[in-house]
């Protein structure tokens, strides 16, 4: 049997299974208690009698990170655990509140979601017996009150709202898909499910007619403020919004059902969290399946540290500032899996940080299997490109798993940890630059985990000594050429450049091409100058190209005034909705008001400026006319990025390096 739902209910999960081509459901009771210890239990005997009295609490020992507890069992409400915190003055520890009854239900009876029979939750498979629908709706998301028209398949759906849910929920019937693609679903299904449960219409989307609702939120990361829509999750079926879903973006079906087995977590859910929550939901299934109870609140604080030592400590990552020009035959050398490959090589976990030999730590031991399954999808996409997609989400599990350490609400992080993790990064990546100097490379540049370096020495030796020292496995890109990008004030920019690869395609990196909020004009006009500079095979050819792709820019130019408004579209991730000052933003979100639009703190807005001077941008779907002196000098900012290879290469900027070491060392604050 295939799983391919799990639905919580009172006390117990549907399993929703697949065999044969019949779909069936069954439920299954899942006990849920909480554990907690007490520091004195005597200091506390009215309360934890009281709770013998009115529940089921009893004596029991249990394991968690740091070792065997004594203490109580109770299955009741969070309410309960929290006031038994509350009673106790937060001295109680407290276990396995808050996790989720399908991980419960798939620890406790070993099940994997989302495999097929003989299949476990770190087999590579693409594989299933679902069937699918696409419906796509026509209309403005978080404008329109509802699409004004739907397409299921090769049937169009028009006329009365009323009339259109009812023709639509008929068709999904009909099809009867286990998963249904449709963008922006989490914002139309809400309009829908009012509208069938109003006109007393099942509503198809889910098996059963039922289904939970997910409440919208906005939430900071990485010091950018996100918007996660409201969702329905319907029971019996896959819903995934593909406009808005990262984890389907990322790695499609294959990726998410992929993800399920990882952690238990149904695939409806899984399109909806970020990784951050994928890693952390991992983290607690397989503390379950060991048995660890996981603590309801983070209960490591920070020790107590001198400013001089936190400052010495809390340093980040390191980053070799690079000298702008173009160099040629420069090999890019990546570690991979870095951070993640540290935990597990230097056994860092919150239990060990103080006792580095005690065994090996929790972190460590999940996070290995994880990183072993990495190295081998990444090694099977590059025949199978049906691996691709499972392989692109195990590496944002790993990358999100090194920020997670420090994250404050992380069940199973530790500061300390954080720390230690890119302190050992530091050393690797300050001992590597000394390696390959020492073999007569030069180093033009270092991110983090990552190093380009020129020379004529055997680069396989290079790589076999890092790898040896760091004890973190290396792959290495070759470069014909490659330009780094200054920054305003004339210095190297960290993470912008272009380059041709060996492989004769082009890399690049932190260009306004590759920004989200770059109009789709000027992304086209940069993107077809990188396609011809795909054909330079030396620095020569490139600047010899200086006039071919002066044409091509100036084609752009030429065409901006017929061009359509809407390539010409700004997107703005909102930050805040209080803006005091004139802006293009400001006049943006005004507009988008006036037109009806309910805005949180992270959605996107897209908008066509007008007249920059006054500060006047209008939403895309309005756009009539626009600033051509302000989407002209944006062109010309674009065309500049790509013109500064041209020229350093038309004046033979030092192409071959001739042992130019970057301006400086940087070190930066890695963001928390």
């Amino acid at each position: 049997m295939w799983i391919l739902d799990l639905a919580p209910h009172n006390g117990a999960v549907d399993i929703w299974e697949k065999e044969g081509g019949e779909i069936r459901c069954r439920r299954e009771p899942v006990p849920a208690p909480f554990l907690f210890s007490l520091q004195d239990p005597h200091l506390h005997w009215q309360m934890i009698e009281a709770l013998e009295r009115e529940t089921d609490c009893r004596e029991c020992t249990f394991s968690t990170l740091h070792g065997r507890r004594t203490g109580y069992s109770i299955t009741a409400p969070r309410h309960t655990a929290e006031l038994i915190e509350q009673q106790t003055h937060y001295t109680a520890e407290v276990f396995n509140v808050d996790i989720r009854p399908e991980q419960r239900l798939c620890a406790a009876f070993g099940v994997t979601p989302c495999a097929m029979p003989g299949e476990g939750a770190f087999t590579i498979s693409h594989q299933h017996p679902l069937t699918t629908l696409e419906i796509a709706a026509r209309g403005r998301p978080y404008l329109d009150h509802h699409p004004e028209s739907f397409q299921v398949g090769n049937t169009m759906i028009r006329g009365r709202w009323t009339g259109m849910v009812a023709s639509l929920l008929e068709e999904v019937f009909a099809a009867d898909p286990d998963v249904i693609f449709f963008p922006h679903a989490d914002v139309w299904t809400a309009a829908i499910a009012r509208t069938a449960e109003v006109e007393g219409l099942p509503f198809s989307f889910s098996r059963n007619g039922r289904y939970r609702q997910m409440q919208e939120s906005s939430y900071e990361s990485y010091g950018k403020t996100r918007y996660r829509p409201g969702a329905i999750i319907p029971e019996g079926r896959v819903l995934i919004d593909t406009a808005q879903s990262f984890n389907y973006r990322e790695g499609g079906l294959a990726g998410v059902l992929a993800l399920s087995r990882l952690t238990a977590l149904p695939p409806n859910l899984i399109c909806r969290l970020t990784p951050g929550s994928l890693i952390s939901g991992y983290e607690v299934f397989e503390a379950l399946k060991r048995g660890i109870a996981v603590p309801f609140r983070k209960g490591d604080p920070e020790t107590p540290r001198a400013i001089k030592t936190v400052r010495e400590v809390e340093r980040g990552g390191i980053i070799l500032q690079p000298e702008p020009g173009i160099y040629s035959g420069v090999t890019q050398l990546d570690f991979t899996s870095f951070y993640p490959t540290i935990i597990v090589r230097h056994n860092l976990s919150p239990e060990t940080i103080d006792r580095p030999d005690s065994g090996q730590g929790f972190l460590p031991s999940v996070l290995d299997p994880l990183l072993r399954f990495r190295i081998e999808t990444k090694r099977q996409k590059k025949t199978d490109p049906s691996v691709a997609g499972i392989d692109a989400v195990l590496k944002w599990m790993l990358v999100t798993s090194f920020g997670y350490t420090g994250y404050k609400n992380a069940k199973f992080g530790r500061i300390e940890v954080h720390e230690q993790i890119t302190a050992i990064a530091r050393d690797i990546l300050s001992a590597s630059r000394r390696i390959a100097e020492s073999m007569d490379y030069s180093v033009l540049h270092g991110l983090v985990d990552a190093l380009w370096v020129a020379g004529d020495g055997d680069i396989r030796l290079l790589q076999q000594r890092i790898e040896e020292h760091a004890e973190v496995m290396m792959e290495a890109e070759h470069y014909d050429w490659v330009v780094f990008l200054p920054q305003s004030d004339g210095s190297g920019a960290y993470t912008s450049y272009f380059g041709r690869r060996s492989d004769s395609r082009m890399r690049v990196r932190g260009v306004m091409g590759r920004r989200q909020d770059t109009p789709e004009y000027i992304r086209r006009m940069q993107n077809a100058l990188f396609e011809q500079m795909e054909m330079a095979e030396s620095p020569a050819d490139l600047g010899a190209m200086y006039g071919s792709l002066y044409e091509i820019y100036e084609g752009f130019v030429d065409g901006l005034r017929e061009a359509d408004p809407t390539d010409l579209a700004i997107r703005r991730d909102l930050s805040s909705l209080d803006r005091k000052k004139q802006s293009l933003e400001a006049s943006a979100v005004a507009a988008y008001r006036n037109a009806g639009a309910d805005l949180s703190p992270g959605m996107a807005v897209r908008y066509v400026v007008a007249d920059a001077g006054r500060h006047q941008a209008v939403p895309v779907w309005d756009a009539e006319e626009y600033d051509h002196r302000y989407y002209r000098r944006i062109l010309a900012q674009a065309w500049e990025e790509a013109a500064f290879g041209l020229r350093a290469a038309t004046v033979n900027r030092n192409a071959q390096c001739s042992g130019r070491q970057p301006l400086m060392n940087q070190e930066i604050i890695e963001p928390e």
